[in-house]
């Protein structure tokens, strides 16, 4: 059996990966990732703080003790958690479908990932306002500070670095939620790795995809670390 291998090889390979620059493609899939990460993440990440800050307060002893809040939102929040993203994708469908429209496309990616980040963000809050100190909550408590204002001026402000170091590590995971999302055609770097450089086996395009999101993980990371590390002096 004779094989016809003509234009496929590294420097076709090489070539094809040229054109893809010149036309935009590449551009245009980190664009597509940046939104789906920055969407998802300040929805997701917003509804998450709300989450964790009413997981934190509905804890036993806490400003808004409430047993049954506290293990419902407990129980859902550990069922959903351990659940591979992209078999979320899968199972999420229906209900995509009924919400969005459409199971395919950015828009059908975006909402599945705002749900599994509102979920991993809630429990990222949660543990970091665990680790402030009670008795600094409890000296605001007794000057008569609301609850609310405890939240606002106490709690918050004492956990605000380790929870931009919590955010930045939170940012990884979207990240990575775009990238499995490009199996629904939703766009993106993943997508773009998938369909021009796994399936048309050129290691360009995937080493390419590869190295962008290394650098959006490693900008990110540096920013969050200064910030973080700013904050620690204070």
């Amino acid at each position: 059996m004779n094989v016809n291998l003509i234009g496929v090889g590294p420097q076709s390979n090489f070539l094809d990966f040229q054109s893809y620059l010149q036309d935009g493609s590449v551009t245009s899939a980190l664009f597509q990732t940046l939104i789906m990460v920055a969407v998802t993440l300040l929805i997701g990440g917003f509804l998450g703080l709300i989450l964790g800050v009413i997981l934190w307060g509905t804890r036993p002893g806490n400003l808004f003790e409430n047993a049954v809040v506290y293990k419902v939102l407990d129980v859902i929040i550990n069922l959903i958690r351990p659940i591979p993203f992209i078999i979320f994708l899968a199972a999420m469908q229906p209900v995509t479908i009924a919400v969005i429209g459409t199971s395919i496309g950015t828009a059908a990616a975006i909402f599945p990932m705002v749900i599994m980040c509102t979920v991993a963000s809630s429990r990222l809050v949660e543990q970091n306002l665990v680790s402030v100190d009670p008795g600094v909550v409890e000296a605001a408590r007794s000057m008569g500070v609301s609850k609310l204002g405890i939240i606002t001026s106490v709690l918050i402000p004492e956990s605000l670095a380790p929870l931009i170091l919590a955010y930045a590590f939170l940012f990884i995971s979207v990240l990575d939620m775009s990238a499995m999302a490009g199996y629904i055609g939703g766009g993106g770097l993943g997508n773009f790795a998938i369909a021009f450089g796994y399936q048309k086996f050129n290691p360009w395009v995937t080493w390419a995809s590869v190295i962008i999101m290394i650098l959006l993980v490693q900008i990110v990371q540096a920013i969050a670390n200064a910030f973080a590390k700013r904050l620690l002096r204070r």
